[in-house]
């Protein structure tokens, strides 16, 4: 089995300052990455760092200060992305208490699943939804008999990605073309409760996700859905990580993901054969969760106040987006080659719901 590994790797952290919260944090809510109870992929939460963030927003501009392994240390500018993005919010009316957008494909179409997972009552649901993104546009999509189901990626060919819990709580990724699903496990899983997921896809059909083994830590990896093959994503000898996981992957072969070292999640993502470590906000916890065929990752970082804020960065460019109706927090799961982003924000009832975010300018992925 040969691995995916990088070579070169470049650091980006941002230098730490003062930032000025408009938005309370409140009680800690379940942000998932399609997970609730049973599933452990978690989207993080401002007091939670194993998957996922939470975001409130931030005023004014600061500095990122890159170095890299060779001490260059090229200057980054960072932005709101307020003023960037209009944003509307698309929640499954099944539970309007809990939504996420999790993926979304060039042509709009968005997967994500409803459902905080937190009891019998409010299950994580499946679900894609296609412009214009009506209550009538929602299709439900969960794997056949399953307990749970979070839908995650989705390419050009509407072929999804995501993972599912059984019966027993084990989590199972999946392959789906239309209503036709299938299971994918990696057979390294050495976990007593088997527990695989898929969390992203690109157009040539290469998946990306990770498994646990018996101790509880990720192992990223990368499946190919005409092959059925697995093959490791290993970080470079010099990073030293407990767990690993890949979330997104570009046409090329540019994969995004996290690591953990720690207690301290650091996000990665190789770009044109350079592998690159992201850490904002308080250095803390910085999760990279898709990248874009145009060099663009998005994800989410917490703050020295301990709220999660998404983001989009590009070499020279970090972008904090925060959705102008969060009272909590905004977390950025996923892009399309066209500028379009989608995720997720806690409103101040503590409700989450899905957002797409569409840039204002002509300045789009679309240029690159």
């Amino acid at each position: 089995m040969k691995h995916v590994s990088y070579g070169k790797i470049r650091s980006q952290r941002r230098v730490r300052k003062a930032l000025v919260v408009t938005a309370t944090v409140g009680s800690a809510v379940l942000l998932a990455v399609g997970y609730a109870s049973a599933s452990t992929y978690t989207t993080p939460t401002a007091t939670t760092s194993t998957s996922r963030s939470t975001a409130a927003t931030s005023n004014g501009t600061a500095s990122t200060t890159p170095t890299s392994s060779n001490g260059a240390s090229p200057s980054t500018s960072t932005h709101r992305g307020a003023a960037r993005y209009r944003f509307r919010t698309i929640d499954d009316a099944k539970d309007p208490t809990f939504n996420q957008l999790l993926g979304i494909n060039d042509r709009g179409r968005i997967v994500g699943y409803f459902g905080s997972g937190a009891d019998a009552a409010h299950p994580n649901k499946g679900f894609r939804i296609v412009p214009p993104y009506r209550q009538r546009d929602f299709l439900d999509k969960n794997f056949p008999g399953s307990a749970q189901t979070q839908v995650v990626g989705v390419n050009n060919a509407a072929v999804a990605v995501g993972f599912y819990v059984d019966a027993n709580g084990a989590n199972i990724g999946f392959v789906a073309h239309g209503q036709h699903y299938t299971a994918v496990a990696n057979p390294a899983t050495s976990a007593a409760a088997p527990f695989n997921q898929l969390l992203g896809i690109n157009n040539r059909g290469i998946a990306v996700g990770f498994y646990n083994d018996a101790d509880g830590a990720s192992h990223g990896y990368t499946y190919d859905t005409a092959s059925a093959t697995f093959t490791p994503v290993s970080l470079p000898k010099a990073v030293t990580a407990n767990s690993v996981t890949a979330t997104g992957i570009a046409d090329d072969g540019d994969v995004s993901g996290f690591y953990t070292v720690g207690k301290v999640t650091i996000g990665f993502a190789l770009v044109r054969g350079e592998f690159q470590t992201l850490s904002f906000g308080a250095n803390t916890n910085t999760q990279a969760l898709g990248i874009n065929n145009h060099d663009r990752v998005v994800g989410s970082y917490v703050d020295a106040a301990g709220t999660t804020h998404g983001f989009v960065w590009s070499k020279g460019s970090l972008v904090t987006v925060d959705d102008p109706n969060a009272a909590d927090a905004t977390v950025v799961n996923g892009l399309n080659n066209r500028g379009q982003l989608v995720g997720f924000y806690t409103d101040g009832a503590g409700n989450t719901h899905g957002f797409l975010a569409t840039r204002r300018t002509s300045d789009d992925d679309t240029e690159s």
